[in-house]
């Protein structure tokens, strides 16, 4: 390695040491061997209106010959909002040439999510997550996929009503298990499963999964469970797609043909900045059955394949039976 390249990654090195000191819980690693790296970033520190999560990748040559390649996820950020915001950070990085930014980012960023509090009578933003990817065609991948980036939510515990009441702290948490990443074109997909017996099992799951900072930062989560019920003999099931377009019904539709009961899968997608398409929903149909092959809740990948093409036959008999 070259003296000056060197430098360069120990510049690195020193902005993500002195960055995780500064900000502590709010600076969180994606992705260490990639360099992926995210901050939640709030106008105030105690009950905040306006909060935004900026993910960033650092490419080798940065900060001597190239800049942080970037994403702004917040839900309200779109439109002239977005664009402003990124034309002053490109401007904070053109007028720095050379010299590490992020500090400066970051806290041009909150120079703004406070001068939106200040101006806003309201209680804050209040917009529903839009998925990056938007499917132009059918539910079949075939045809064109265009992605059409738009900011994701951040209190995603939140958004979901993960809420834990009273009645709910007396059931156990179930164990919950992580499954081997995938990895695609700077997109991760890592699945999560727990056995559960009840819905508000899968809530205490789910929050408990948002608690981990990594998780939580994840621009989607999607999920699908089944629970057997044994005195009406037949199905709970819900799904989410957290924003994924049709993802979630597409993961449960692969646990129903799989026909397996009493469990949560959770997907987790860290979205790199290249445009997947079709190939996000094999991903993350590979990290679920991956791991309810590993946890034992089918039989092996090869099988499961072969019960695939099976249910495929039969799969509208199923949905009469199932509710």
């Amino acid at each position: 390695m070259a003296a000056s390249d060197a430098e360069t990654a120990q510049s690195q090195i020193d902005e993500i040491d002195a960055l995780s000191s500064i900000y502590g819980d709010d600076w969180c690693v994606v992705d260490e061997d990639e360099r992926i790296f995210c901050i939640k970033i709030s106008d105030c520190l105690e009950q905040p209106k306006w909060t935004l999560c900026l993910q960033v990748i650092l490419p080798s040559e940065y900060p001597a010959a190239a800049p942080p390649i970037y994403q702004l996820n917040a839900p309200w950020l779109r439109g002239q909002d977005y664009m402003e915001l990124a034309n002053s950070l490109e401007e904070i990085y053109v007028k720095n040439l050379g010299e590490s930014i992020l500090y400066l980012w970051v806290e041009k960023i909150r120079e703004v999510l406070i001068e939106k509090s200040q101006s806003s009578d309201t209680a804050g933003p209040n917009v529903e997550k839009i998925t990056e990817e938007i499917d132009e065609d059918d539910e079949d991948n075939e045809g064109d996929y265009s992605l059409e980036y738009q900011p994701v939510q951040e209190d995603t515990v939140k958004t979901l009503n993960f809420v834990i009441s009273e009645s709910q702290e007396d059931e156990e948490l179930p164990p919950i298990n992580h499954g081997n990443p995938i990895s695609d074109r700077r997109s991760t997909f890592q699945a999560h499963l727990a056995p559960v017996v009840s819905p508000k099992q899968v809530k205490m799951v789910l929050a408990k999964l948002h608690e981990n900072k990594k998780i939580a930062s994840a621009t989607h989560n999607i999920y699908a469970y089944r629970i057997y019920c044994e005195d009406k003999q037949t199905y709970l099931q819900d799904c989410e797609d957290d924003g994924e377009t049709a993802a979630g019904g597409r993961l449960l539709h692969l646990m129903q043909i799989l026909n397996v009961r009493n469990v949560l899968v959770v997907v987790s997608r860290w979205y790199g900045g290249i445009r997947l398409g079709p190939d996000r929903f094999k991903h993350i149909n590979n990290c679920a059955r991956n791991i309810l092959v590993e946890y034992s809740y089918t039989s092996s990948a090869e099988e499961s394949s072969k019960q695939l093409g099976k249910n495929k036959r039969v799969r509208k008999d199923k949905k009469r039976t199932e509710h």
